[in-house]
């Protein structure tokens, strides 16, 4: 009795739109594949041998995921320790971002945050401060450059004194893996 006294309702006052003429959804949202930003790690994409000199370290795969809305790392390095990165684009900030995960978190550089603070024509580089277990901290940048041959320089180094120097401590040349 109440539904239909409620229907009744809902059909005579005036203005109450009848059934069928609700307005149309909205647009869906441009796709992430369609805007430019979100092709900015493309060079990286796929599977690679990582060689620091001409010494295997590790194999890293690295995909884009949810419709190209983000871009996944998985590294394993040749003494089976495991890493996983998530990049992501901030559309209102117009940048990218980084979650490095480690199995050792609670270690030294074994979970980072990093955004993108430098583009070149070839080269993307991130940058965070990295917090220590004990306090303090330090800094990390990480610097992908697509090379001329199809490979990837990847460069990561520190600075303790505040950005004043940096060290190198990882310098992997990424090979497609056949």
């Amino acid at each position: 009795m109440r539904a239909t006294m409620i229907m009744l309702l809902f059909l005579l006052v005036p203005g109450a739109p009848a059934r069928g003429d609700e307005p149309p959804p909205p647009p869906p949202p441009p796709s992430c594949a369609a805007d430019p930003a979100f092709a900015m790690l493309d060079f990286w994409l796929g599977d690679w041998d990582v060689y620091v000199e001409d010494t295997l370290a590790g194999v890293n795969h690295i995909e884009k995921i949810l419709d190209g809305c983000a871009v996944t790392e998985d590294w394993t390095s040749t003494m089976r320790t495991r890493g996983h990165s998530l990049f992501y684009y901030l559309p209102e900030e117009k940048t990218w971002k980084q979650v490095w995960v480690t199995g050792n978190a609670l270690s030294r550089g074994g979970v980072k945050e990093k955004k993108l603070v430098e583009r070149a024509e070839n080269s993307l580089r991130f940058q965070g401060e990295v917090r220590l277990p004990g306090g303090g901290s330090y800094f990390d940048r990480t610097t992908l450059t697509a090379l001329e041959n199809g490979e990837v320089r990847q460069l990561i180094e520190v600075s303790t004194d505040g950005v004043a120097s940096w060290q190198a401590v990882f310098d992997g040349r990424y090979v497609r893996r056949k």
